[in-house]
């Protein structure tokens, strides 16, 4: 049996983070918000989960546009990976700069900048759809003539250096400030301070906001998250609210040149209510919520049991069929979005619950279907049935202490 070891990166960031939590306590710093943290870890594994189902997909591109469209065939070489990662970073810089000044962009890119806290956690916030869209800005690689292997190397370096980068922990560091992205540089592109909007957007090597004027150097200290903070803890709308409002802009906007302007044009240029509107429409802030947070520890537990599946998915994901692959992917991504439900105290996490036991059910029999007999089976279904509203009840009591 093969494993898949980048799997292992999953306990090595996890114990990176709880160092940096440790050193944070020991100076008396508090770089950690509970909610916050669960928030980050969810984004982060829904897009590890995805993407290591979409990885060869991912692959297959490069492999195809270097195959048919490549412009030249580089070798392998000292001088041509230096190259391919100073392309690269460059490539990164645009398209990490028009995510922040293009509404279609910045909808999938808005998620990495809602945290309010900045932690190495906060580098989890990449989701799959800023996978796709920077896919296209690294598809020039394959044309310029970089292969497929090469092209993946690389990226895995490239994406494993601004981990570092998202930091309190860590203060300014002499020379090295003149030539990389440090933390001090990162965090003011995290920042919501006025001065620094819109800054620092390079990942690897700082010179190129430098070359391009959008360096601004730490001077105060920053306050993170967006300027218009999203007070939501929902896994579903932290992906979702910025195209859901883009959509909104969209349908009363007049004429076909604003309508273009709702998905071409600048962010800051979605007018703010109807964040407002949308939130009223999907009940996105509750009022009603229990003074409680005997939640906590369920939430907690589903965390640890979730991290440990993404561990075992990842590194036996080549030995699984695709059934088992889905089925184990959406028990995943419905505990996530379970995580968030409970955070923000909603009724409806019951459904996610029974949906999760229907998915585990299902794969547990796929698997080991002679263990299962057909009449408890059917006698379960039917008690859930008669006293489904008793058994919701109980559980919404059981989490948050409703009565």
């Amino acid at each position: 049996m093969s494993f898949n070891y980048l799997a292992f990166a999953v306990p090595f960031f996890l114990f990176l983070i709880g160092l940096e939590y440790w050193v944070s306590k020991k100076k008396g710093k508090h770089f950690y918000n509970f909610n916050d943290t669960i928030s980050n870890l969810s984004v982060g594994i829904a897009e590890r989960l995805l993407d290591g189902l979409t990885l060869g997909l991912f692959y297959f591109v490069y492999d195809y546009l270097y195959k048919h469209f490549a412009f030249f065939h580089i070798q392998p070489s000292v001088l041509s990976w230096i190259g391919l990662l100073l392309i690269t970073d460059f490539l990164w810089y645009w398209y990490h700069r028009f995510g922040h000044e293009v509404n279609l962009l910045w909808s999938v890119h808005v998620v990495h900048h809602q945290s309010e806290e900045f932690n190495f956690t906060v580098s989890a916030r990449i989701t799959l759809f800023q996978a796709v869209a920077r896919t296209f800005f690294w598809s020039l690689l394959p044309i310029v003539g970089f292969s497929a292997e090469m092209i993946t190397t690389i990226l895995l370096i490239h994406g494993l250096y601004p981990f570092f980068t998202h930091t309190r922990t860590v203060g300014k560091l002499g020379f090295l400030e003149y030539i990389f992205v440090t933390p001090s540089h990162h965090r003011v592109h995290h920042a919501s301070n006025e001065q620094y909007l819109d800054k620092n957007y390079s990942d690897v090597f700082i010179f190129w906001d430098k070359i391009f004027g959008t360096f601004a150097e730490e001077n105060e200290e920053p306050t993170y998250g967006l300027t218009k903070p999203l007070d939501s803890n929902s896994f579903l709308w932290q992906h979702f609210h910025f195209m859901l409002e883009m959509a909104y802009a969209f349908k009363y906007a007049e004429g076909w040149r604003n309508k273009l302007k709702t998905i071409f044009g600048r962010p800051d240029n979605i007018n703010p209510t109807y964040r407002r509107v949308l939130e009223q429409k999907f009940v996105i802030h509750k009022t009603n919520k229990v003074p409680s947070t005997r939640f906590r520890n369920y939430v907690v537990i589903q965390m640890v049991l979730v991290l440990i599946g993404l561990f075992g998915f990842l590194l036996i994901e080549e030995q699984m069929d695709l059934i088992s692959q889905i089925s184990i992917a959406l028990i995943i991504l419905v505990s996530l979005v379970n995580c968030g439900a409970i955070l923000e105290q909603r009724r409806w996490i019951f459904y996610l619950e029974y949906s999760r036991c229907f998915l585990t059910f299902f794969i547990s029999y796929y698997h080991f279907k002679e263990f299962f007999n057909p009449y408890i089976i059917s006698a379960l279904a039917v008690l859930i049935t008669v006293y489904f509203k008793t058994l919701n009840r109980q559980y919404l009591r059981l989490i948050y202490g409703f009565q």
